[in-house]
């Protein structure tokens, strides 16, 4: 039976965690930390949950569907799996993910070493130019760099971190800080739906399709086996992101000790400082834009192409240049106004994704059925988008006086028990109206 050699996977899997490994997946855990105190370990888990298990059912479920995101999609309807794709790269790219990681490199790399004055807007605007700029010249110019990037940069990272981590255990006391009202009732619960922020389940269906490419590249395998090799795969990427979730979550839950932050990345710079002084700030902020460029640069190219392949007429090139161009506007709002902004968007867009991608995994059980699909899925996405517009300050007091009596739904899961029930709708459907209708029509067509 064909497998890659350990050292092939071994290299997939470190360029995975290169590619997940970016801007969300340093700011979130240590914020969740600080907010989470003494209830940190259900918080943590539940973030896990959706930053590490979901992305890897993702990246799994990609490698099972030969078209990737538009065959998934399509499961529904043609036009939806256009919208929903389309709707998918625009959020890990140019409008939240992309934006994100350039600015995340600015708050940890330069923004530590410079006063606060009205000049801190231009700098930020000179560091992402020369950022958006290296990334465009990386995408125009194909090579085997990301990967190379992410075999080098991930042992550093992590040494980087556990050095960080190992420090926390001499320099601060062993005691959580306090829970914030977010975290007191519902710890698991809030730390899955903060888990959303990563944006690593919908990266995922992008980044699928470099990890199956990376496989095939090694040696030709048959679906199967390349199934297992991308599992594979996704296992030593998820590994390394748990690791480094529960580490850096821990840090930001010992800092509440020392003051109150406003994001994750304060958090982590302020630990570097606080043990390793000004060289552990340089060293730490390095290694950070490096992992933020890696990340940048593997969703330019993904979603460029994406793009390109929807409208073939308008070459790569261009979408590269439009959606680096987009990128640099938007990292300039800041981080926690693109955070904020991100928020009531994937809020609509997690549930969908999840639901469609654990109805993939049981494909074989469901067998296409376009009625499960259906609807599991609208019904899922009915109480999405009103949660995310909800979340905009568009409410409707007569929708919420129906969809409070919902089961979960004051915890942020209104969603899970529709999509069931509607699913099920969706295959008695199937199996007993539209098939006699199906058969039916096929006999009156052929008498």
């Amino acid at each position: 039976m064909g497998s890659l050699r350990a050292r092939d996977t071994l290299t997939i899997g470190l360029m995975l965690f290169a590619l997940f490994f970016g801007a969300g997946n340093l700011i979130f855990p240590p914020f969740l930390g600080q907010q989470a105190g003494s209830n940190y370990w259900p918080a943590i888990l539940g973030f896990v949950v959706t930053g590490v298990g979901l992305p890897l059912l993702s990246v799994v479920v990609i490698s099972m569907a030969k078209d990737g995101i538009k065959e998934i999609g399509s499961r529904i309807h043609p036009w939806f799996a256009v919208i929903f794709s389309a709707a998918a790269y625009l959020s890990i790219g140019p409008f939240f993910g992309i934006p994100r990681s350039a600015n995340v490199a600015y708050e940890m790399s330069v923004k530590p070493f410079i006063p606060e004055s009205g000049w801190n807007s231009t700098i930020l605007l000179a560091f992402t130019v020369i950022f958006f700029a290296l990334v465009y010249w990386v995408c125009l110019n194909p090579s085997k760099m990301v990967e190379r990037i992410g075999s080098v940069l991930t042992p550093v990272l992590l040494a980087a971190i556990i050095i960080l981590v190992f420090g926390s255990f001499f320099k601060m006391e062993g005691t959580l800080g306090n829970v914030t009202e977010k975290y007191a009732a519902s710890p698991f619960v809030t730390g899955f739906l903060e888990g959303y922020l990563t944006m690593d389940t919908i990266a995922a269906l992008a980044f699928g399709i470099i990890v199956v490419s990376a496989v095939q590249q090694k040696k030709a395998l048959d679906r199967k086996q390349i199934i297992r090799e991308t599992l594979k795969a996704g296992i030593i990427a998820g590994i390394g992101l748990s690791f480094v979730y529960v580490t850096i979550g821990l840090l930001g839950a010992k800092m509440a000790a020392f003051g109150t932050y406003d994001n994750g990345g304060t958090i982590l710079t302020e630990a570097a400082k606080l043990m390793f002084g000004v060289p552990g700030m340089l060293l730490l902020g390095l290694i950070v834009t490096l992992a933020c460029f890696t990340t940048a640069v593997g969703l330019v190219a993904a979603s460029s192409q994406f793009f390109s392949m929807m409208l073939p007429k308008i070459p790569y090139k261009t979408f590269t240049l439009v959606i680096t161009m987009i990128s640099l506007f938007i990292a300039n709002l800041g981080l926690n106004q693109i955070i904020s902004i991100s928020v009531p968007v994937l809020i609509i867009l997690y549930p969908v994704t999840i639901v469609l991608v654990v109805l993939s995994f049981f494909e074989r059980f469901i067998n296409g059925s376009r009625g499960v699909y259906t609807g599991a899925v609208f019904a899922a996405m009915a109480i999405s988008i009103f949660d995310g517009l909800k979340t905009f300050g568009v409410e409707s007091s007569f929708l919420s006086s129906i969809f409070n009596s919902l089961p979960l739904y004051a915890e942020g899961l209104g969603w899970l028990l529709p999509a069931v029930a509607g699913g099920l709708i969706g295959f008695v459907l199937d199996k007993f109206v539209f098939s006699k209708f199906l058969k039916k029509s096929l006999k009156t067509a052929s008498e």
